[in-house]
């Protein structure tokens, strides 16, 4: 376990080192990590629509959920990039921790940051919805709006069988949040390897 731990902190250090010297100014890398964040938002996006829910994209409801992607791209891009940023500095905490829990306990914070990113697409989809109909000159209550999709989230812990494309489509949206965390079990992946070959 201790040689598994040394191995993981090992290959977790050798990717931030890379990342700290290859990473340019903050004035230029955060407009490209924010502009990579909207552009993988907006593909789960259409990923989730085309494969969940098609008969909305090849409806007569295309212009709406065209139009929505825009605020859903900017406003999955926005926690997406502060998470990116919590983690890097979660990964810094974990590296300094001088016991095993200690830097597992650091590195399961991104597990909260992955549930939390669940609650986020719901949000991201409730204020989308509202802005794009209040353009549209429709008098929605945003308080109206997120009763609606709070009523499918409950719905869908309620009675998951019967939500199986509103949960799927939330695991797509929620791909960008959980890169992080995919990162971090794939290194642990990656040791475990390492010391069963050695």
């Amino acid at each position: 376990m201790h040689l598994f731990v040394i191995t993981w902190k090992e290959s977790l250090n050798d990717l931030l080192e890379f990342y700290e010297s290859n990473r340019p100014e903050f004035y230029l890398f955060f407009p490209f990590l924010f502009l990579f964040f909207i552009l993988i938002n907006i593909t789960c996006y259409w990923g989730a629509m085309v494969t969940a829910f098609p008969e909305l994209v090849f409806g007569s409801s295309f212009t709406y959920y065209f139009k929505i992607q825009f605020p859903v791209g900017i406003l999955g891009a926005l926690f997406d990039s502060l998470s990116f940023f919590i983690t890097i500095l979660i990964i810094r905490k974990a590296l300094e921790s001088t016991t095993t829990m200690k830097y597992i306990g650091h590195l399961s914070i991104d597990f909260i940051i992955a549930v939390l990113a669940t609650f986020w697409v719901v949000f991201v989809f409730s204020i989308s919805g509202w802005l794009i109909l209040l353009l549209q000159h429709e008098n929605v209550l945003l308080s109206e709006r997120n009763d609606e999709y709070k009523d499918l989230v409950v719905s869908a812990v309620k009675q998951p069988t019967e939500n199986l494309r509103n949960i799927y489509f939330g695991l797509i949206m929620g791909i960008s949040a959980m890169i992080p965390t995919c990162v971090h079990m794939y290194l642990s992946f990656v040791s475990v390897f390492r010391v069963l070959r050695r």
